[in-house]
């Protein structure tokens, strides 16, 4: 994958924004369980007051009746009674036996009431507790119902009857109040958010602002390049212990540089001198065997001595010839001349190198008569030079030998091509074709190209080819106008 991940700063900005978030969900979390768990005991504490007073009137009645304390005569005493305690105290009241028959309600509307008909045995077991008392919850018509069974004692504290009190949670006061506070709470998470965006940016951008000029820094470090150190005025010890590293390696990165910079002029001084000796010895070998074969066949009375002579000179002549060009070579390559610019017509000037050339099956083309540069004159003309000679040398007796010269023009370059149809360049060598020294030839120093290499990319242009074997070469320069 590409590199898509976060930044440090996002990523501390995403974390403080998430916090908050997180925060506030579990803060509104808490605060609804809070106010129904409240909710809860309210209608609870509500209903288990409304018993204990309503069981105070209950014992009053008992005590107060004309009518026989039993369980047969409950009807009769609570008849009419029930419905004024049901009044005063605004709360439904059903009366059972001990078996959970039904006995009165203050509730008339038996189709709507809230009165059970009969207790389930399963619930009087549950009435059979240490307090005498059970609270059973229950959800009908989407609202929520507290049913407390309680027993009813006559004056000696003997079970008579089962008091059931059926309470309806009104929470719609609470949830008002659990709304009200929600949107309170939200409001003011709100301006919490805002106001914790921007620290988070802020903190954010504080933190990883030294780290960024730290990443900035080091993506620039170049080993053969000034590299500046970091001075942070603020920064946490981290921070600093990290710019202290790195102000430290750029010191150990420039005197690796110089040390390696110095080693490589030294490799590329001892390589030249292997190659110029080298090169020197060839000619040197021929020239000492010509001169002991000459001094041990030396004849001042040989009639033949004269011209015997001149075969001599010319041998060491040639010679010296081979050894001055290895020295125009090297010269040539190790300190090319300045370039004298000038507007010249580029056209008239490569035109001009071809016909150098004395072979035929060079030819020569241009798009346009006239193709006006700033270049030198001797510089570009060695360019030309040198590829025709290279493209000359490839052909190895081709039986239709060709090279092509043409100079076309774009907006801003002048583009100079030397196509030959001979062996081309195989594709482990071509990597190596700019190299100095490097040659697939049996003479010469591989210093052609790279001279030339050196001179273009000296003007700002290019050199590429592109070559297959035994079909041919094309080497394009290309070179600006200005």
């Amino acid at each position: 994958m590409t590199n898509k991940k976060l930044s440090l700063q996002n990523r501390v900005f995403l974390s403080m924004i998430l916090l908050i978030v997180i925060a506030s969900i579990l803060i509104a979390f808490v605060t609804i369980i809070q106010y129904n768990e409240q909710a809860e005991e309210y209608n609870t504490g509500r209903l288990l007051r409304k018993e204990r007073a309503i069981r105070h009137h209950f014992d009053v009645e008992i005590s107060n009746t004309t009518y026989q304390v039993e369980t047969s005569e409950l009807k009769t005493i609570f008849k009419n009674k029930i419905f004024e305690l049901a009044k005063v105290h605004n709360l439904e009241i059903g009366i059972y036996d001990l078996e959970g028959n039904f006995i009165v309600s203050s509730n008339s509307d038996f189709t709507k009431d809230t009165i059970i008909r009969k207790i389930p045995k399963k619930l009087l077991k549950n009435l059979d507790n240490g307090t005498h008392r059970y609270v059973e919850r229950e959800t009908r018509n989407d609202k929520e119902y507290q049913s407390l069974y309680t027993y009813l004692y006559d004056q000696k504290a003997k079970p008579i009857g089962i008091i059931h009190l059926p309470y309806l949670e009104d929470s719609s006061e609470k949830d008002k109040e659990l709304e009200e506070f929600l949107v309170r709470l939200g409001l003011g998470f709100l301006m919490i958010f805002l106001i914790a965006f921007a620290i988070a940016f802020f903190i954010s951008s504080y933190i990883t602002r030294s780290i960024k000029e730290v990443s900035t820094k080091i993506s620039a470090t170049r080993i053969f390049k000034t590299n500046q150190k970091i001075v942070l005025k603020d920064a946490s010890k981290e921070i600093h212990n990290l710019v202290d590293s790195y102000n430290s390696m750029i010191d150990k990165l420039e005197e690796s540089a110089i040390k390696l910079a110095q080693s490589e002029r030294e490799q590329a001084w001892r390589e030249m001198a292997k190659q110029v000796a080298h090169e020197i010895k060839n000619p040197l070998t021929p020239m000492r065997l010509t001169v002991q074969s000459f001094e041990r066949k030396f004849d001042p009375t040989d009639p033949e001595i004269h011209y015997k002579l001149k075969e001599y000179s010319k041998t060491l002549i040639q010679q010296i010839d081979v050894m001055s060009s290895i020295a125009s070579a090297f010269s040539d390559f190790a300190k090319m001349p300045t370039a004298k610019r000038e507007l010249l017509n580029v056209v008239e000037v490569v035109k001009h190198a071809t016909e150098i050339f004395t072979e035929p099956y060079i030819l020569f083309y241009a798009d346009d008569k006239k193709i006006i540069a700033n270049l030198d004159k001797m510089q570009l003309t060695r360019v030309v030079t040198n590829l025709i000679k290279n493209a000359t040398q490839a052909l190895d007796d081709k039986e239709n030998p060709s090279v092509e010269v043409k100079v076309i023009q774009d907006n801003m370059n002048v583009i100079i091509t030397v196509a030959d149809n001979g062996k081309g360049i195989s594709d482990d060598t071509k990597d190596k074709v700019f190299e100095p020294k490097f040659t697939t030839k049996s003479s010469g120093m591989g210093l052609g190209l790279p001279m030339i290499k050196n001179i273009v990319e000296n003007y700002g242009g290019t050199i590429t080819f592109t070559s297959t074997v035994h079909i041919g070469t094309v080497f394009t320069v290309k070179l600006p106008k200005q």
